[in-house]
């Protein structure tokens, strides 16, 4: 019999990068061996609110079959399933995540994943992410969003150093201060499964992941920040598999990983 496991971080094609529907998931799910499945897709913004991604999310329009396909897909399952979005940080859409997604369209839980940093109305993708000056912008930006207290984890939250490569004095304080405020506000920190099958980076410490970063998770441990362990799963052959991924390379720094952040 496979180890019961969770993941909740899974994507589906209404994100127009992944494959599969929430019946898909949790079919798959069944077979591999889930307690609990939760679905975070990238999370709309109000039409017309301008340039976000606007090809990796969802539309508005949409939120509604997403939240009834999570929901149908649950009614089948032999464990619980959880509707979620993924979301940035915008102070100027706090309202939307809070009263609208959380609200209107009744979210079970909101991802923090913070993919990129606001520069005037351009916005910066982390792993383009090479100067010190941007470096500190961005974990600024990251750490306000960790302090909203909208989030149940934060997703990849060591995505930078996909472009940053090495763990230096710069990495080390940046990061360190997104450990601490993640510690102090309670919120978990995810090892994401789908970081380990990126291809690697070269760097002066030899071939490595480009997430999750060791020294980063070693932190971690010490810093005794919670962690989740999740699949960031774009096909259902993923959504379990992708989660055990992330749990075995917790298990080799002595990682706990909490089962769920869902109250």
């Amino acid at each position: 019999m496979p180890e019961y496991i969770t993941n909740f971080h899974t994507h589906t094609a209404l994100c127009n990068h992944a494959s599969g529907m929430p019946a898909d998931y949790t079919a798959q799910a069944l077979k591999d061996g889930c307690a609990a499945l939760g679905f975070s897709d990238h999370c709309p913004y109000p039409e017309g609110s301008g340039d976000y991604w606007p090809n990796i999310r969802m539309t508005a329009a949409e939120t509604t079959s997403y939240i009834q396909a999570v929901r149908s897909a649950g009614t089948s399952a032999a464990f619980p399933v959880y509707a979620g979005f993924e979301c940035e940080w915008d102070k100027a859409y706090e309202s939307w995540y809070r009263d609208e997604l959380l609200g209107t369209f009744g979210a079970d839980y909101l991802v923090f994943g913070p993919h990129w940093v606001t520069s005037g109305s351009a916005h910066i993708y982390a792993m383009d992410i090479q100067d010190a000056a941007t470096l500190h912008a961005y974990i600024d930006q990251t750490i306000d969003g960790i302090r909203s207290g909208l989030y149940a984890f934060i997703a990849h939250p060591d995505l930078v150093m996909g472009a940053w490569k090495e763990w230096d004095a710069e990495a080390e304080c940046c990061l360190g201060a997104l450990l601490d405020a993640a510690a102090g506000c309670g919120l978990p920190v995810e090892i994401n499964g789908l970081g380990m099958s990126r291809t690697p980076n070269k760097t002066k410490h030899g071939i490595r992941y480009q997430y999750p970063y060791d020294e980063f998770w070693q932190m971690a441990a010490a810093r005794g920040v919670q962690v989740i362990c999740n699949a960031d799963a774009h096909t259902p052959a993923d959504v379990i598999a992708g989660a055990r991924r992330a749990r075995e390379y917790a298990s080799g720094l002595g990682i706990t990983p909490i089962e769920s952040p869902v109250a």
